[in-house]
């Protein structure tokens, strides 16, 4: 527990960035609460309401949409992440997504009524806040214009810089889905750069 405590405080003070408001974080963890998720199963179904906002201590979550009846993967939360269907987390409407784990997960949740207290009362996780969406919309930028301008084999190439270790933790079937690209194609590129 004090383990995860740590990981969690350490992660929102370098989000946050500024000491002056360390002493607020405490209120900010004692919020959170333990969640586990075994393998497969659902953070949140598409069509319900989020009920969380979450820091993800271990586990991968997978979110995914249904495009013709197949199913696309669109992001990708990791250790030491946070994940949420964020627009249906905040407004209590259906979510457009599911979220669900694709490993065993331990996560660490805020709902709804804690996360607005905090935002209304602690400066630091307003700054927390504000810094995550900023970084979260310059991922989403560069993930836009990198789909847009990369080739495929680009795209696996910066994953393999930028983020290595999705290749070792998460099936070749996601990544292909996240990148935009087949299962087939993503093995020829695979085999052809290693």
């Amino acid at each position: 527990m004090e383990a995860s405590k740590k990981a969690i405080t350490q992660r929102i003070q370098n989000i946050v960035n500024d000491e002056s408001l360390n002493t607020l974080i405490p209120e900010i963890i004692n919020c959170f609460n333990e969640l586990s998720l075994s393998r497969n199963e659902f953070l949140v179904k598409k069509g319900e309401p989020c009920r969380y906002f979450c820091f993800v201590e271990s586990g991968i979550l997978q979110y995914a949409v249904t495009v013709s009846g197949q199913e696309k993967t669109t992001y990708l939360a990791l250790r030491n992440g946070f994940a949420s269907s964020l627009k249906s987390f905040l407004q209590q409407t259906p979510s457009p997504k599911d979220i669900k784990a694709l490993s065993t997960c331990k996560l660490w949740v805020l709902k709804i009524n804690d996360f607005k207290h905090l935002m209304k009362n602690n400066k630091a996780f307003h700054q927390f806040y504000y810094n995550f969406i900023e970084n979260q919309i310059f991922l989403i930028d560069d993930y836009r214009i990198d789909l847009l301008t990369l080739t495929p084999e680009e795209r696996y190439k910066k994953l393999l810089v930028n983020e290595p270790k999705l290749l070792q933790e998460v099936p070749l079937h996601y990544l292909a889905s996240f990148l935009g690209i087949s299962t087939r194609h993503m093995s020829r590129i695979r085999k052809n750069i290693n």
